[in-house]
C-alpha cells in the first residue's frame, strides 16, 4: 500500500471514529405542547447534540395521537421547538393540515367544492393563515360560491379578532370553528361538510405568562405515575390474595417481580437495604406485602400495603431466637456440640453448660 493510500485510510478511520463519537454527546429531550392551552402536555421525544440543534425543529403527529380522538386520525398537527428547559423541549403550535387522501375522498363529481385562503389576526396579535373547505351536496353556481366565500371571510375575521390564539387552537381542533361557519352559511346554501383543512402560523403575538409551571407539571406527572404503580400493585396483590385460603396462608413473590411502588416504599423505610425475599399474606382479610431486607448485617421485615403504605418495620432479633431454645431438654452431648460451635469451653455439669450457652 502506498503512503498516500495509508494516509487516506487513516483519515477515513479517524472520520468514522469521530462520527461514532457524536452519538455519545446526543441526549433525549421530552417534547411538550405549548403552555396555553395544552399545559405542557408530553407529546413525544427527540434526540439532539445540544439545545441549539433542536431549536426550530418541527414535530408532527396525528390528532388521534395527541388527544385520542380516533375520528381525527387524518389530521396532522405541527409543533415547532422554540426553546428548552433542562430536558424539556418547549414548542409552539404552528398549524395543522388534513391529509390529502382524506380530502380527495370527500370530493365527488356531483358535489360542489368551495375553498379559500383567509389571513386573520387574533386578539393577542397572532397572524394565522386559515384555509377552509366546504363541500356541498350538489354543484353550485359561481355566484353562490362567491357569496359563501364572502360569508366565510366575515365569520373568520370577526371570530378570530375576538379570540386569543390558544382559544383558536382549541376551536380549530375540536370542530367548534367549523360548526360556527356552517351555521352562518347554511342560509345561503346547504352544505355537506365544512372543515378547516389547513392552518399556518405566520407571525407570533403576545405570549401569556400565567398558567402552570413546568415544575408543577412534573409534579403532577410524578403523582399520576405513582397512582398507576399503586393500582398495578393493588391489582397484583388482589389477584394473589384470591389464592389465599385462610389467614395462615402465604404466597412467595420473586424479588424481581415485586411492584416498583413496593420497592420504593421499602427503600424509603430502610434506606440502602437489600431485599432478600418477599411474600403476600392476609391480615384481617387484607392482602399485605411482607418484605425481608438486610442492611449492615441486620435483618428487617417491612410490611407494606399494595398502595405502598408502610405499616410496620421490625428488626429481627437473633438473641430472642436463641433464648427460645429449650436447652434443658437437650442431652449433655448436644449441649457440648453447641458450645464447640460457639468456641466456648465444654467442661462442667449440664447446668453449667446451659448457663454458658445463655451468656
Amino acid at each position: 500500500m502506498s503512503d498516500m493510500a495509508k494516509k487516506m485510510s487513516a483519515k477515513a478511520r479517524a472520520a468514522a471514529r469521530k462520527q461514532r463519537d457524536k452519538w455519545k454527546t446526543k441526549r433525549w429531550y421530552t417534547i411538550r405542547a405549548p403552555r396555553h392551552p395544552w399545559n405542557y402536555q408530553n407529546i413525544g421525544e427527540t434526540i439532539g447534540e445540544s439545545d441549539e440543534h433542536i431549536i426550530g425543529r418541527i414535530y408532527e403527529m396525528t390528532q388521534q395521537e395527541f388527544n385520542g380522538d380516533f375520528t381525527k386520525m387524518h389530521v396532522m398537527l405541527r409543533f415547532r421547538v422554540s426553546g428548552t428547559v433542562g430536558q424539556d423541549a418547549l414548542t409552539t403550535f404552528v398549524g395543522h393540515h388534513h391529509q390529502t387522501n382524506h380530502i380527495r375522498r370527500q370530493i365527488r363529481r356531483y358535489r360542489g367544492k368551495i375553498d379559500d385562503v383567509v389571513d386573520v389576526v387574533s386578539e393577542d396579535g397572532y397572524l394565522v393563515r386559515i384555509k377552509p373547505l366546504i363541500i356541498t351536496q350538489k354543484r353550485v353556481q359561481t355566484s353562490v360560491k362567491q357569496s359563501i366565500r364572502a360569508k366565510i371571510r366575515d365569520v373568520l375575521l370577526g371570530y378570530v379578532a375576538k379570540t386569543t390564539y390558544d382559544t383558536l387552537q382549541v376551536a380549530m381542533l375540536d370542530g367548534s370553528l367549523e360548526t360556527e361557519i356552517q351555521n352562518q352559511i347554511k342560509t345561503i346554501y346547504p352544505c355537506r361538510s365544512v372543515v378547516i383543512r389547513k392552518s399556518q402560523l405566520l407571525q407570533e403575538g403576545v405570549e401569556r405568562e400565567e398558567g402552570p409551571t413546568l415544575d408543577e407539571i412534573h409534579a403532577e406527572e410524578a403523582r399520576k405515575e405513582a397512582e398507576i404503580k399503586a393500582k398495578k400493585a393493588a391489582a397484583l396483590a388482589e389477584a394473589m390474595a384470591e389464592e389465599l385460603v385462610d389467614e395462615d396462608d402465604e404466597i412467595d413473590v420473586p424479588v424481581d417481580e415485586l411492584p416498583s411502588n413496593i420497592k420504593d416504599a421499602v427503600e424509603e423505610a430502610v434506606p440502602g437495604a437489600t431485599i432478600t425475599e418477599a411474600e403476600i399474606e392476609s391480615e384481617d382479610g387484607q392482602a399485605v406485602f411482607e418484605v425481608t431486607v438486610e442492611k449492615d448485617g441486620k435483618e428487617y421485615e417491612v410490611e407494606v400495603t399494595p398502595q405502598g403504605e408502610v405499616l410496620e418495620v421490625e428488626e429481627e432479633d437473633d438473641d430472642e431466637d436463641e433464648q427460645d431454645v429449650d436447652y434443658a431438654s437437650m442431652t449433655v452431648a448436644e449441649l457440648k456440640e453447641l458450645l464447640k460451635a460457639a468456641g466456648k469451653p465444654v467442661s462442667g455439669k449440664k447446668a453449667e453448660l446451659i448457663e454458658r450457652l445463655q451468656e
